[in-house]
């Protein structure tokens, strides 16, 4: 009967919860005693239940659309509702509840008691909710309201208080969940639940809030009556009679430890090697970058260790790969065993690890010696025999050494140079360990040479834009990413990989990214003028570096200006290292050029380590899933279940998601099955030069 559902359950709950949703929604829609009606800012209409036909006379067809002030409010208390409607959202709170007499369709006064409160949804507009009760069935309706009994056969844990909070019923959902029955919950307080998790000033604001607005609701710990901690999702309204004095308090708890657990379940399957269950790459890569930071603000050098067992291969292929996994669980037991709490051990791939020591003080000399006393402790235990089935292994570690804390140190330059060193020990007759040699980096030079040339090939139009097509489940392209590609008159076609992170520690992204973005506009406006292209979508990313700059979205916007693109067929992809530090800048940013129409896309979504908590506060159109995932979804159990887990979380924020990397007919089967409805990839086509992009357009 409405166009607009009733507001989410939180993100995440599980099935059985979503199913409740459904239940409350249609209560509230058959509830035959209760007016509830949605507005918009502006009084439009948006939601319109039977019970409201019934009050006043319009159809839901009839209320759509139209505007609260046209169809119910008389004409002398106009101006009243439209400064209490405006002070409702300007302040995202309800007006206090009280009586009044609102107009039917046939021009008769209705005797109401009305209550308001305001739904803000991030990335949706707000809505005002009204909840008329018809005063000539008031008994009926207080009996209703004050004791939530329609609500009692609710798949949520439900219980009511009195005004003092002494609980006075609970259904039987609430004592499945805390395991309290009603006798031993009736006659205590909510306490009775309470984990001693959350601090005195956190209860002290649910009681100002349910005392001035009327509602509260947040995620709070909560004990079970055998001792288990568990997440709730609380929502407690007041319940006030005809003098608008509070009678009762009604809670709804939502059990969301599912929705708990899978985000754990994210984290530690993007960022923990499952084998071991220590850091990964891409977790040790972002710590490494937070300690060099540290390191440097701190004045205190650290060292960075890179092991890789001797041999591996032949025990591997001797005893099998099973004996050769329990070997690698035992190295990481002994290295997390014999390490400070301050360092980090982690799995870099197959046989290697790294270990992050820090704090080992001012004096690079003094820290060297202590970093080779731990490697060479490191190096003795892990000497020592293994067990494993059937026999005791006893192997040998190679392992190099570097030194951080220096201002031009950066996490990639360490890991080549400890990798390096370990390459060197491994020369030297393995079972020992080495500090890297900066004369052993061949390397250096030919990064200094790329740098010079880099310099100079945005002066003489050396880069140019490929675009990757980027279609629907029908094939269809409806946007594009831009690609940077680096003509080198003497190289030839630079890959990307090579010369970007040398952008990115350069500071050579700006100008760069500038540029990409500017051509990017422009080609967007060529396309405007094509009736087969006007429609399609540019993407451009956009890196870290680019978006902390103070300036960043004036220079968007001036760009768009200075083009005449279009903002709505502007999409900037980020990524998720924008999202470790300064997040109120980054939505600020956001919010201004989301605002003249630019779109959002948080790339490769689940390779970074940021908190999921904060997704929900960016306004972002589009999470895409990266190819590292989309590769080896139908082999690997793991980044299958990251897939899903990523559709799955975009579909609770209202997000599109897009899977790039897409190369196979069975993996764009899967994603599709699993609700994926963008896609990107050699399946559909290769980054192209534009007249070649263009061609291929025009050939579908």
């Amino acid at each position: 009967m409405s166009s607009t559902p009733l507001p989410s359950l939180p993100k995440g709950v599980s099935d059985a919860r979503e199913v409740a949703e459904l239940r409350f929604q249609k209560l509230f829609e058959d509830a035959d005693a209760m007016s509830i009606q949605g507005y918009l800012a502006d009084g439009t209409v948006v939601y319109w239940n039977r019970a409201s036909e019934h009050i006043y006379g319009y159809s839901a067809a009839e209320a759509m659309g139209g505007n609260l002030l046209d169809l119910i409010i008389p004409h002398d208390m106009r101006t009243q509702v439209e400064g209490a409607v405006r002070w409702m959202f300007e302040n995202g709170q309800g007006i206090p509840p009280s009586r009044m007499n609102l107009r039917h369709k046939q021009g008769h006064l209705v005797p109401v008691y009305s209550s308001h409160t305001v739904v803000s949804i991030d990335g949706r507009a707000p809505v005002m909710f009204c909840m008329d009760a018809d005063m000539s069935a008031l008994a009926k309706a207080e009996h209703e309201l004050r004791i939530a009994a329609t609500a009692f056969d609710s798949q949520q844990g439900m219980l009511i208080t009195d005004r003092l909070g002494v609980i006075l019923r609970v259904n039987s959902s609430f004592t499945l969940t805390t395991g309290y029955t009603e006798a031993e919950a009736v006659g205590q307080s909510p306490r009775l639940l309470s984990s001693d998790r959350h601090p005195a000033e956190f209860w002290a604001a649910m009681w100002q809030s349910l005392h001035t607005v009327g509602s509260w609701q947040a995620e709070v710990w909560n004990k079970r009556k055998n001792g288990e901690i568990y997440a709730d999702w609380v929502i407690i309204n007041a319940v006030r009679d005809v003098q608008g004095e509070v009678t009762h308090f009604v809670g709804t708890l939502t059990d969301i430890s599912q929705r708990k657990e899978a985000e754990g379940k994210i984290v530690r399957l993007a960022f923990f090697d499952p084998l071991t269950n220590l850091p990964n790459r891409r977790l040790m890569q972002d710590r490494l970058h937070q300690a060099i930071s540290a390191s440097q603000r701190n004045e205190s050098c650290g060292a960075l260790l890179c092991l890789d067992l001797d041999n591996f291969k032949l025990l591997n292929d001797s005893v099998g790969h099973d004996v050769g996994d329990l070997l690698l669980q035992k190295i990481a037991q002994r290295l997390t065993e014999n390490i400070r709490d301050c360092d980090t051990a982690a799995r870099f791939g197959g046989d290697t690890f790294l270990v992050m020591l820090e704090d080992l003080g001012a004096d690079p000399v003094l820290a060297a010696a202590k970093a080779e006393l731990i490697a060479q402790k490191l190096l003795d235990l892990l000497r020592q025999p293994h067990p494993l089935p059937d026999q005791t292994y006893q192997g040998s570690v190679s392992m190099g050494i570097t030194l951080f804390g220096a201002p031009e140190d950066g996490a990639d330059t360490l890991i080549q140079r400890v990798e390096l060193a370990m390459y060197q020990a491994k020369a030297a007759g393995r079972n020992t360990l080495r500090f890297f040699d900066p004369q052993m980096q061949a390397e250096v030079s030919a990064r200094a040479a790329l740098e010079l040339s880099l310099r100079g090939a945005l002066g003489q139009n050396q880069f140019l834009l490929y675009y990757q097509a980027q279609v629907d489940q029908d094939g269809h392209v409806i946007g594009v990413e831009a690609l940077l590609r680096w003509q080198d008159p003497r190289r030839g076609l630079v890959p990307p990989a090579e010369f970007i992170p040398l952008a990115e520690e350069t500071g050579l992204i700006l100008p760069l990214g500038l540029w990409v973005l500017e051509t990017a506009c422009q080609q967007l406006v060529l396309w405007a003028e094509r009736a087969e292209l006007a429609h399609l979508t540019v993407a451009v990313n956009v890196s870290a570096l680019q978006f902390q700059q103070s300036d960043f979205a004036e220079q968007v916007l001036a760009v768009l200006a200075r083009t005449g693109a279009r903002a709505d067929r502007l999409k900037l992809e980020l990524t998720e290292s924008l999202l470790v530090s300064n997040v109120e800048d980054v939505v600020a940013k956001m919010k201004v050029l989301k605002a003249s129409g630019v779109g959002f896309s948080l790339d490769d979504f689940g390779t970074g380590y940021s908190s999921l908590s904060c997704l929900k506060r960016l306004p972002l159109d589009q999470l895409k899933i990266d190819q590292g995932f989309v590769r080896n979804l139908l082999v690997d159990a793991d980044d299958a279940a990251i897939a899903k887990m990523i559709i799955a979380l975009a579909d609770s924020l209202g997000l599109e998601v897009i899977a790039e990397g897409v190369e196979t007919a069975a993996q764009l089967e899967y994603l599709a099955g699993l609700g994926c409805r963008r896609f990107q990839g050699y399946l559909f086509s290769q980054p192209l030069p534009v007249q070649s992009f263009e061609a291929f357009v025009s050939s579908l």
